[in-house]
C-alpha cells in the first residue's frame, strides 16, 4: 500500500480524496494493495475512497461471520459521519456489501461487486490449502487468476502464512461456511440499490454464470465483461475496471 493506513480506535484503514465517498471492501484473503489502482484513480476524479481493514481475524470466532462484518461496516460508516456512500466489495467483500445494503438500503447510494460470493463460489476448488504445502498455496493462488503471473511471491506468501496459522486456519474455514449459509438469492429481487457488476470472464472461484445470476436477480443492475480476467479484476485488469466503473458513476450520475 502506497499510502498511509489511519488507526484509530478499533478501526485501521486508507483514506484518499475528497467527494462522494466510496468503501471498498476486500476479500477473505485479499489485502488493502489489491485496490492501489482503485484509490489512485478515483481519489483523483471527485471521490473520496476509503478502504477499512475488515475484522477477518480480530473478531471472537463465534461472531466471525458475514452479518457482523455487515455490522462492523455500518458503525464505520457512522464512526466516520459518511451518508449515502457507494460500496464496491469484491469476493468476500462483495457479499458483505450486499448483506449491508440489503440492512441499511438508506445509507447506500450505490453497490459495486465484483466476483462477489453471496450466490456459490468455488473458494476451494477440489480441496483446501494443505498446511505446509508452498507448493500447493501457489497452484491455489495462481488459479484465481486469468494470468498466474498476477499472484506475486508477496500474495502468495501471505496466503501461505494464514493457512499455517491455526486460529486464521480456523476463522477462515469459519468464513467460509457462513458465506454459504448466508446465501441471498431470495433477498436480492428486493434490493432496488443501483449496482455495477464487474465481472472476470475466467473467473474460477466465482464462473460468470454467477455474475450472470446477481444480474437477473437485482432489480436495478449493469453487468460488465473484462475478458482474460479471473477473479480479481481491479488487480488483474485495473485500467479495465477502472475505466467501466467510472463510466458507470457518470452515466447514472452519482
Amino acid at each position: 500500500m502506497i499510502h498511509d493506513l489511519k488507526k484509530e480506535g478499533k478501526y485501521t484503514y486508507l483514506e484518499v480524496g475528497e467527494g462522494t465517498p466510496i468503501i471498498v471492501l476486500h476479500g477473505l484473503m485479499g489485502g488493502l494493495s489489491n485496490f492501489d489502482a482503485v484509490a489512485d484513480h478515483f481519489s483523483a476524479n471527485g471521490y473520496k475512497v476509503l478502504i477499512p481493514e475488515l475484522p477477518i481475524y480480530s473478531m471472537p470466532l463465534l461472531k466471525t461471520n458475514v452479518k457482523n462484518f455487515a455490522n462492523f461496516l455500518e458503525e464505520f460508516i457512522e464512526y466516520k459521519n459518511l451518508h449515502q456512500v457507494i460500496l464496491l466489495g469484491n469476493s468476500l467483500g462483495g457479499h458483505i456489501g450486499l448483506l449491508h445494503t440489503k440492512l441499511f438500503p438508506q445509507k447506500v447510494k450505490a453497490l459495486v461487486i465484483t466476483g462477489s460470493s453471496g450466490l456459490y463460489e468455488n473458494a476451494m476448488g477440489d480441496g483446501y490449502p494443505k498446511k505446509g504445502d508452498y507448493e500447493f498455496i501457489k497452484k491455489k493462488s495462481e488459479d484465481v487468476f486469468y494470468d498466474p503471473a498476477v499472484a506475486t511471491k508477496e500474495i502468495v506468501d501471505e496466503v501461505f502464512e494464514t493457512v499455517n496459522d491455526r486460529k486464521k486456519l480456523v476463522k477462515t474455514l469459519a468464513i467460509a461456511k457462513s458465506a454459504i449459509r448466508h446465501n441471498m438469492a431470495k433477498d436480492l429481487p428486493h434490493m432496488h440499490t443501483p449496482t455495477c457488476i464487474i465481472w472476470g470472464e475466467n473467473d474460477n472461484v466465482t464462473p460468470p454464470s454467477v455474475a450472470e445470476e446477481f444480474h437477473e436477480l437485482l432489480p436495478d443492475s449493469d453487468l460488465y465483461w473484462i475478458d482474460k480476467c479471473g477473479h480479481a479484476p481491479m488487480m488483474e485488469h485495473p485500467n479495465d475496471f477502472n475505466t467501466i466503473l467510472n463510466g458507470w458513476l457518470k452515466e447514472r450520475k452519482f
